[in-house]
Formats: C-alpha cells, sequence, structure tokens
C-alpha cells in the first residue's frame, strides 16, 4: 500500500457532471482534495490529485469518475476527407504514444487494488471494474487463474506461458493436449508464420459493433509493448460537432479496437470486461478516460428508494451554506433526498421534513433508516401551506417544489405558490437562506410575483386559499419530538399553540422580505430545473 497523502503520487482524473454541476464538482474538489490542476469543460471537470483513491470516489456533485488517460487538442478534418484517411488521422491520433496506455493501465490496475483492499459495499462483486478479476489474482496461482479463463471461454495465453509450458512439459488432457504437443513439434519459423495467420485473421474479425459473443483468440503482438498480464476491453465512444459527420461512434469503437487488439495484444470482450476504454470527441477536443467505478459515483449506497437527483440535492443543501447548529426545514420533502444528502454532509445539524403525503413520508422514513440518520432527522406530516412551527424559528428551508412530471401531484403549484411561499418566509429567521428547486414554469411564475410585490406590496392580500383550513391536517407534535428538537432552536406547535394558520392570516402580509441572491440552472435528465436562492432580510409580516 501506498504512503501517507503527503508522500503519494498525484494522479490525473476527471469526472463527468450534469451541465450546470460543474462549478459544484470544482468547489467540492478544491475543498475537500486539496485538487490541482482543475479545469473544467462542459459536462466534465479536470484535476489532478494525490489523495487515495475511497476519498476521491466519495465525491457527492460528481456523476462518473474516470482515471485520464488522454487530453489532446481535436482532429482537425478537411472538408471531403476519405473515410480511409480519417480513420488512419484518428488512430495516428488517439494511439501515438502506446507507453502511454501501458502506464494508465498499470495504474487503473493499482487503484483497483486500493479500492478491493477498503472492503467497502461499493467494492462489491460487479461494483468496481476488474474486482472479481483481480481477487482472483491476488489469491490463486497461474495454473488457477487459466483454468478461470478456460472456464469463461476466454483463453489468451501469452509468451511466456507458452514457453513455461514447453520448459515443464505440461500436456493438458484431451483435444487441448493433442494440440499443445503439436505445438511444441513446430519449428520456430512455423510459429512466426502462425502468429502471422492469426493476426490476419484477428484484424478482420476480432472487432465487432453487436452485442453477439465474440470469441477471437488474440495473440500479442511481438513487436509492440506487451501487458504484463492479459486485458479485456471494449470500447465506448461520445463523438459531436463536426466530427459526428465522419464518424460514428460504431466507427470510432471499430477503429480504436482493432487497433489496441493488434498493437497490445488485448482481447475484445463487449459484454463482460476487465476495464472500459471512454472516448469523447468534439470539435473543441480529445479526452479518454477508464471508468474507475462500474456503478456511478450519484449511486448512494444510502439511499433506498431515489427520487430527486442526488447530486442535485446535494447541490441544494450546499448553496442553503449550512453551519453547525442550524435547523433546516423540508416542507415539502417527498422520500427524503436533500434531508439525507444534507445530513450527510452536515453532522452538527438537525432537520427536519414534512410532506402531506403519507406514502412519500412512508417511504422517507424507510430511506432515513436506511441512512441510520433516525437521531437526526424527524419527520412529520403536515401541509406546506400550514406550518406547524413558530415564526422566524429555522435557520434553512431547503425544498423541491413538485413539477408535477416525475411524480404526480394534486396541488395546483402554480395557484399555490404565493401561499407556500409565504409560509417558508415566515418560519425564517432573519438571515436565514431559502433555496428552492422550481421548474421553468413556476421559476417564471415566481419572478412575476416579486416584481409585482416590489411595486406593489400589498398585492397578495386578494389571494386567499379555497380550502386551505381544509387541506391543513391536525398535528400533535410529542413532547419527545419538542425535546429532541430544542437543543436546535426548533419550536414544534400545534394548531392549536401555534398562530392560526388561515387564509385571513395569509392575506394580510406578503414575502418581500426575501432577498433574491442567485439562480442556477441545473440538469435533471430530459428536462432542465432552477436553483434559486433567497436570504430573509427583515420581518415583513403586517398585522
Amino acid at each position: 500500500m501506498t504512503g501517507p497523502s503527503s508522500k503519494r503520487r498525484v494522479v490525473r482524473y476527471f469526472c463527468t457532471a450534469g451541465n450546470g454541476m460543474e462549478m459544484f464538482v470544482v468547489e467540492e474538489l478544491k475543498k475537500k482534495l486539496e485538487a490541482e490542476d482543475v479545469c473544467h469543460l462542459p459536462g466534465k471537470v479536470i484535476f489532478s490529485s494525490s489523495a487515495g483513491i475511497d476519498t476521491i470516489r466519495k465525491l457527492k456533485a460528481a456523476e462518473r469518475l474516470f482515471l485520464l488517460l488522454k487530453q489532446d487538442s481535436p482532429l482537425k478534418l478537411f472538408p471531403h476527407t476519405s473515410p480511409a484517411k480519417a480513420a488512419y488521422l484518428l488512430q495516428s491520433k488517439l494511439l501515438a504514444d502506446m507507453n502511454e496506455w501501458t502506464h494508465t493501465v498499470m495504474m487503473w490496475k493499482c487503484l483497483q487494488g486500493e479500492l478491493i483492499d477498503r472492503e467497502t459495499p461499493e467494492c462489491t462483486p460487479g461494483t468496481v471494474v476488474g474486482v472479481k478479476r483481480k481477487r482472483e489474482e491476488a489469491s490463486k496461482g497461474k495454473e488457477d487463474r487459466e483454468e478461470k479463463e478456460k472456464c469463461d471461454g476466454v483463453f489468451i495465453k501469452t509468451k511466456e506461458q507458452r514457453d513455461e509450458e514447453s520448459r515443464n512439459g505440461r500436456v493438458s488432457d484431451g483435444q487441448n493436449g493433442a494440440e499443445t504437443s503439436k505445438k511444441k513439434t513446430k519449428t520456430s519459423e512455423e510459429e512466426k508464420e502462425d502468429e502471422r495467420v492469426e493476426m490476419d485473421e484477428e484484424n478482420t474479425n476480432s472487432v465487432r459493433t453487436t452485442a453477439g459473443p465474440d470469441k477471437t483468440l488474440l495473440q500479442p503482438s511481438r513487436d509492440k509493448p506487451e501487458m504484463p498480464f492479459p486485458v479485456s476491453f471494449r470500447i465506448s465512444c461520445k463523438c459531436s460537432g463536426g466530427l459526428a459527420r465522419y464518424f460514428s461512434t460504431q466507427q470510432v469503437s471499430q477503429v480504436m479496437g482493432s487497433s489496441l487488439s493488434r498493437m497490445l495484444g488485448w482481447k475484445v470482450d463487449l459484454r463482460n470486461p476487465q476495464l472500459e476504454v471512454n472516448i469523447y470527441l468534439s470539435d473543441d477536443q480529445c479526452l479518454l478516460g477508464i471508468p474507475l467505478t462500474r456503478l456511478p459515483l450519484a449511486n448512494r449506497n444510502y439511499i433506498k428508494t431515489t427520487g430527486l437527483r442526488s447530486t442535485v440535492a446535494w447541490a441544494m443543501a450546499s448553496v442553503a451554506q449550512i453551519q453547525p447548529g442550524f435547523c433546516v426545514v423540508d416542507p415539502m420533502c417527498g422520500v427524503g433526498t436533500i434531508l439525507i444528502e444534507a445530513a450527510k454532509e452536515h453532522e452538527d445539524a438537525c432537520f427536519l421534513g414534512m410532506d402531506i403525503d403519507e406514502g412519500q413520508l412512508q417511504k422517507a422514513n424507510e430511506n432515513v433508516a436506511f441512512a441510520e440518520l433516525e437521531n437526526r432527522i424527524q419527520l412529520l406530516k403536515a401541509s406546506s401551506m400550514a406550518l406547524p412551527l413558530q415564526s422566524a424559528s429555522v435557520d434553512a428551508v431547503v425544498c423541491d417544489l413538485p413539477f408535477g412530471r416525475k411524480f404526480g401531484t394534486k396541488t395546483d403549484m402554480a395557484a399555490n405558490l404565493p401561499l407556500i411561499l409565504m409560509e417558508m418566509e415566515r418560519v425564517l429567521c432573519v438571515g436565514g437562506t431559502l433555496v428552492l428547486l422550481l421548474s421553468p414554469q413556476l421559476s417564471s411564475l415566481l419572478k412575476k410575483l416579486q416584481a409585482r410585490d416590489s411595486i406593489e406590496p400589498n398585492s397578495f392580500q386578494e389571494m386567499k386559499p379555497q380550502t386551505e383550513t381544509q387541506d391543513c391536517p391536525s398535528v400533535v407534535v410529542s413532547s419527545t419530538k419538542q425535546q429532541t428538537c430544542k437543543g436546535h432552536n426548533i419550536e414544534l406547535s400545534s394548531t392549536q399553540g401555534a398562530e392560526p394558520q388561515t387564509g385571513t392570516h395569509h392575506s394580510s402580509r406578503h414575502f418581500s422580505s426575501l432577498r433574491h441572491d442567485t439562480t442556477l440552472r441545473v440538469s435533471l435528465g430530459t428536462i432542465d430545473g432552477l436553483i434559486h436562492k433567497y436570504v430573509k432580510t427583515g420581518n415583513s409580516f403586517i398585522k
């Protein structure tokens, strides 16, 4: 194992991020890893770090983590370049330095070994690329490894193995033994001729772009660098910009796959490779990397039922700037993703989640228990338009307002948005932070409401909820829960002891005390969301 962080090697990585999340990744890298040479591109962040791989893979804002293989200027192709010429230029640019490839693969193998030694849930078989084969190599000898490859139908013999068999006179049973004996009688000239024929067959048949089985046997080239261990691989490629007119992803995979097989003796395996080479080609640059984990970093092993994308939930908690001792409320918590991400990041804060949907609350309770955060996250059923909290009692409100697309909602968010916001403003203390995730439509509506409120401060007096007192359930708060939150300055109130949560009360105030701080657009997959941040500047309630 390597020594302390100060004596560790500096390794170059890159990670992918959703659109709009790049700056969150950059800030996290600098804060947690003290990363160097950090640069960000659309959807990607490149950095150097001497931190252990077990620390790096705990990044929260990144989607996937790669070992950087190559970063180069974009491939320039002139108009009317023939397909053969374009393939040659692509191969020349990406495979010019084969020592760079062998060195990176050796580094990848070393990092895989570190991941295995951690013996954490993320390192279970099937999670880390090549973990199963690595464990076998660490515990078994060369003969056991050969037997395992025979069972898999992939039997690759290196030059050293053939020489050892010749010296020891080992003979396999059945047909394999007969073939081995026959090979022993061949002269060196015949062996060269056989390898030449095999290489010709390899160039035409070894790389396939379909998902069917690939059982072509490969022999390492004698005049090219040999890997100290057999490598099975596949190519994943994404082309964009002008290069997409010259190459399809299948064409790039075929060119790179056949070249790597010929030059390094690697074995193509489209279904269960030891490593995967990811290639990103655009008009801006060429980027190559090897994934360090099979599952994305965004797949949290402490969340049972997923809701909001975990990276976005973490980003919202980051925008809230939660400090030790803060009490944080999510009045529409859903399955609790935001609360869990915030609680995992901020251990000295207290969290309270509410939702009107019993089904969502049940899933949230299961998630909180699964994450072992029952002592720090409290959940209760309540309406977001009538929060059972004293005024100015919480430090931060973080909420993902339902879009009505992934999770259906009976609430008309456009109609109830002013009432929901006024309740959030009421429970916030002066200087408190409000962070909202809104759809583009709700974001536009909120800007209009704010603009109208700044011109007509009492414009919301005309907006009265139709059935607010019916929607708000009777919340009975136990003394135990009051004591649990007391140390974090949360005061829960019942409907009898709290301020009246009625339409008349709402209509007598506005939320002009919320000062807009920033708006960030982030990708949620098929759609975008906008993160709004507000800071409460003073008491705006007009009795």
